[in-house]
């Protein structure tokens, strides 16, 4: 047995999704269905009930994932001890990543580079709940997340967060933007739609979102602005949306009588690169907040020196 059997087998019991787990691993999905086969055939029994439209846990894949859970923590607490023995832990800036930061990132990273450069950065991908909860539990350092995302409502105060633990520091907005099929009408941009896609024109086209679980702010967002616009989206038939690499490629391949739509992060849209499918602004513009989560009490030495990478970052934002 591996621990990367055992790493994988974690985030696809969290997922309950080979694809969206390999996705947060950074891996292909190839690649983690192969290490829970051969984690499966080593404890001698199936882990997963896998089928067409879901993966759920079997019985035994829900006994031995606490056992795997304890596992991972052993290996973080023997890398602690080596970390605290010769200096690295009081170096290293343990960083929570929010999904479609894009070259905002990019931005921090650099900035934070010259302003600390004996700082090593790790990054670490999670939903944003399981985020929040490693910053207030002390595993990560400081997380970024989404106005409006479980509890981080409170922003630039000491009062969100995880049971009151977690400070929210607002850092910039991030604008949305509509993604069609390449060849649908509203995804021209000559002159006249120089100011946008109006939300209220996609009301009949059917729209591809995550699961709320996944990304809770932005589909709260997504959803009260079509409300606002005075209608509630249509669901696509068949199967919730898979990943966001999946749901671009169905959008890019449907035919002028079947499309549909979706959004995402401006930053993000900038990093895509597909023919098939157009990223338009909306006429009246949809944002979120990007902030930064840190522990209320014990924030990290280098939060002065990550505040103002963050703050060189948003001012570097296009207009």
């Amino acid at each position: 047995m591996e621990l990367r059997q055992v790493r994988y087998f974690v985030a696809v019991a969290q997922e309950l999704h080979f694809g969206r787990a390999a996705e947060r691993l950074h891996i292909v999905q190839s690649a983690v269905s192969q290490q829970v086969r051969r984690l499966e055939r080593e404890v001698g029994a199936d882990l997963f009930d896998r089928s067409a439209r879901q993966v759920r846990l079997t019985a035994a894949g829900e006994r031995f994932l606490p056992e795997a859970r304890a596992l991972l923590a052993a290996e973080e607490r023997a890398l602690a001890v080596v970390a605290d023995l010769v200096g690295i832990r009081r170096s290293t800036l343990r960083l929570g990543t929010s999904a479609g930061l894009g070259d905002h990132l990019d931005r921090v990273l650099d900035a934070l580079a010259r302003l600390a450069p004996g700082l090593r950065v790790q990054l670490v991908s999670a939903p944003t709940r399981e985020r929040l909860d490693r910053v207030a539990k002390g595993e990560l350092d400081a997380a970024f997340v989404r106005d409006g995302s479980d509890g981080a409502d409170g922003l630039d105060t000491d009062n969100g967060g995880t049971d009151g633990a977690l400070r929210h520091v607002s850092l910039w907005p991030d604008p949305l933007v509509a993604v069609l099929p390449a060849a649908h009408p509203l995804a021209a941009a000559g002159p006249e739609e120089a100011e946008g896609v109006d939300l209220a024109d996609l009301a009949a086209v059917p729209l591809r979102l995550t699961a709320r679980r996944t990304n809770p702010a932005l589909v709260d967002r997504v959803l009260t602005a079509c409300h606002d616009a005075g209608f509630e989206p249509v669901p696509v038939p068949g199967p919730p949306a898979g990943s966001l690499q999946d749901n671009l490629a169905a959008i890019g391949a449907a035919g002028p009588a079947d499309p549909s739509w979706t959004v995402v992060y401006a930053a993000h849209a900038r990093q895509l690169r597909t023919s098939r499918v157009a990223f338009r602004p909306f006429r009246t513009p949809l944002t979120l907040t990007t902030a930064l989560a840190v522990h209320r009490t014990a924030p990290p030495a280098c939060l002065d020196a990550l505040l103002t990478a963050c703050a060189a970052a948003a001012h570097d934002l296009d207009p």
